[in-house]
């Protein structure tokens, strides 16, 4: 292909699916498919970009596709519109409250200020007229069905820089399977991972003991393999054994798992809603219960207080923050809901602080003495010695806690949120041969 004259076209798409049904990633990967047909191909792998994860509208996952062709001539770049238009027309699932699709195309170069937009877009939380207008101001075309919320997400997907980046194998069931039982081999799933771990990661909910790559909604996806490079998870997926057969599988490159949503450096008293944040701060309120099982405590740094929550989903996640004491000084992971509580996804524990019993002396007789009055020192019980000016002895507890990294479980994982096997393993480094 001459470069000179090649067009390179963007595809943004997002918001296709529902609880019920379809996922944007099968959507893409069916129009990837029939490009090919026609001899086009994409430029890279497509992009699986996952969005502020609490944003309010979303459908699933919050994820929006991309990818890139190079074109020939003004009539390919239509026909390629034309085919994603009339895919996102016949498989989005409008009848979801929440589904409102949006295409974004765009020729050329991403330009920093769309770099920009994207990043902004995982941080916080856009309207659709902003998003309209971002994309009259960059010259890209777009399309909005029903309320059209998706292009949101679709210029997004077009425009982050991948510092750090993983990827998903997804493989996709036939649509007369939809909505039922997925019949995979658990056992090939568990090997699967003993012979990729921790190159892929996430297969498997440990506290469970479960496999973890199967999604349970009747959506077209059969199971979601996620690791470092793409050679991994396609290795990955070829050894998990179906007894459904497999229509079709795509390779994505993805932000999952790269803490992406996450902004440092930020003050307790700067933190907003649907903000998600890292901060080192010292627990100031011990953790306790409420009534459905979740684990409140506080924090502090120097410039005001925040309530954190391990919430029940987070299962054994809850064992070590109640054992959390005042005085502990922790870096923590999450993100602030509307009531401004800081739902945790791990925490660092860099100092713990020391906590002690204080009890009453021994006698010389060998009894434990009691209190004689306020300032009057301790009393024998057994053979009356009195010991004036003595203190009660400071006794250390030993704490069933260390320090390091600890995370919720697999099964509670965010799609953004970093497992911390890629932090201590270095794997956020690794870039794949594609890249």
């Amino acid at each position: 292909m001459n470069s000179e004259r090649s067009i390179k076209l963007h595809v943004g798409i997002d918001d296709t699916d529902s609880a019920e049904g379809m996922c944007t990633t099968y959507l893409t990967c069916i129009i990837l498919r029939k490009l090919e047909e026609l001899g086009i191909k994409p430029l890279d792998y497509p992009r699986l970009i996952r969005l502020n994860p609490f944003a309010r509208y979303k459908t699933r996952g919050n994820g929006a596709l991309s990818f890139v062709v190079n074109l020939n001539s003004r009539e390919e770049v239509e026909l390629v519109e034309n085919i994603v238009l009339e895919y996102v027309e016949k498989y989005a699932m409008f009848d979801g409250v929440n589904t409102n699709p949006g295409v974004i195309f765009y020729e050329g170069e991403v330009t920093d200020e769309m770099r920009q937009y994207a990043k902004s877009a995982i941080y916080s939380i856009y309207t659709i007229d902003y998003a309209e207008e971002f994309a009259k101001q960059i010259g890209a075309r777009y399309h909005k069905f029903k309320k059209g919320r998706g292009i949101i997400g679709a210029i997004a997907a077009i425009s982050i820089e991948l510092t750090d980046q993983t990827f998903e194998c997804l493989a996709y069931r036939l649509p007369e399977n939809y909505g039922t039982k997925r019949q995979l081999d658990d056992e090939s799933i568990f090997y699967m991972n003993e012979q990729t771990y921790p190159e892929t990661f996430d297969n498997i909910d440990i506290e469970g003991n479960y496999a973890a790559i199967e999604p349970h909604t009747p959506c077209p996806v059969l199971y979601g393999i996620r690791g470092n490079t793409p050679e991994i998870v396609e290795k990955a997926h070829n050894m998990v054994k179906s007894y459904e057969e497999i229509q079709d599988y795509c390779i994505f490159k993805t932000n999952q798992h790269t803490d992406m949503h996450i902004q440092y450096d930020v003050k307790i008293n700067d933190m907003v809603n649907t903000g998600c944040y890292s901060f080192d701060c010292q627990v100031t309120k011990a953790p306790h219960d409420i009534e459905g099982g979740h684990v409140f405590f506080e924090v502090s740094d120097e410039t005001g207080m925040l309530e954190c929550a391990a919430f029940e989903p987070t299962k054994s996640f809850r064992d070590i923050v109640r054992k959390l004491c005042v005085g502990d000084k922790l870096t923590i992971y999450g993100g602030l809901n509307d009531n401004h509580t800081l739902n945790i996804e791990k925490f660092k524990i860099n100092e713990i602080e020391p906590q002690y019993n204080y009890k009453n002396p021994i006698c010389e007789c060998g009894k434990r003495m009691k209190s004689a009055g306020k300032g009057k020192g301790f009393k024998c019980p057994k053979c009356s010695k009195r010991l004036r000016d003595a203190d009660k002895i400071k006794e250390p507890i030993l704490r069933d806690i260390y320090l390091g990294f600890y995370e919720v479980p697999t099964e509670a994982r965010r799609h953004l949120a970093k497992p911390i096997i890629r932090i201590t393993t270095g794997a956020d480094k690794v870039l794949s041969k594609k890249s």
